[in-house]
């Protein structure tokens, strides 16, 4: 028997949307093409976490760029990858049906993502979902990135749920470290990552490439 969750918290990209190939690409091409790199797709890849301020200073060192030339290259990533993205947003198969079922039971849920609320109004504007989350904490809203466990923390405080309660889906290992680091445990969606990358992490309650599947049915019966 699956413990029903208080309240469900989910990252965004990667998780609610598969769209990380998109962000890798938006990266890589600011990387290379307007920055002078010459990074593989598998290098640029395994930075895709956190602010993006940051993924900028761990590729070109924390003196590279100042802190106006690092907002000013996020958003030219960020127009750029929703660009190119547009035509192929969705949500994840299952996930519309879970989403409408979670909220039809007053299971209170959350974003909490290291995305900017740009990116954020993007897929929550564009998919008309906003009104099934009753937080939403972004990268603008904390001080330190995923792993550490503020973003999921806060959203648990906005949605005046004690942590342990609080169900997380991510897909990436830093993402489902910062949950454990939250006490929380966490559902993997595999659209980025295999298995194998989070054996680490003893919170990890389900791996599912999507939202389908008996898991998924029995957690909200």
């Amino acid at each position: 028997m699956i413990q029903k969750p208080h309240a469900l918290i989910f990252d965004m990209n990667g998780t609610m949307i598969n769209d990380m190939d998109y962000h890798t690409k938006a990266w890589q091409r600011i990387f290379n093409e307007e920055l002078g790199g010459n990074f593989t797709w598998d290098e640029v890849k395994v930075q895709m976490y956190g602010k993006n301020p940051e993924v900028l200073e761990r590729v070109f060192g924390a003196q590279r760029f100042t802190e106006d030339e690092k907002i000013e290259l996020s958003l030219a990533k960020e127009k750029r990858y929703q660009q190119e993205y547009l035509p192929q947003l969705a949500l994840l198969p299952g996930l519309a049906e879970f989403l409408e079922r979670a909220y039809q039971l007053n299971i209170p849920m959350a974003i909490a993502s290291a995305a900017i609320p740009f990116n954020i109004d993007f897929v929550l504007d564009n998919l008309n979902i906003r009104h099934y989350f009753k937080a939403i904490v972004s990268a603008d809203d904390v001080l330190l990135s995923k792993p550490h466990p503020e973003t999921f923390l806060k959203a648990a405080q906005q949605l005046q749920i004690t942590p342990t309660n609080c169900l997380v889906f991510e897909d990436v290992p830093k993402g489902a470290e910062a949950a454990l680091n939250a006490q929380m445990p966490a559902v993997i969606l595999t659209t980025t990552h295999k298995p194998y990358e989070f054996a680490h992490l003893p919170n990890i309650i389900h791996y599912s490439p999507n939202f389908n599947g008996s898991f998924f049915s029995e957690l909200l019966s």
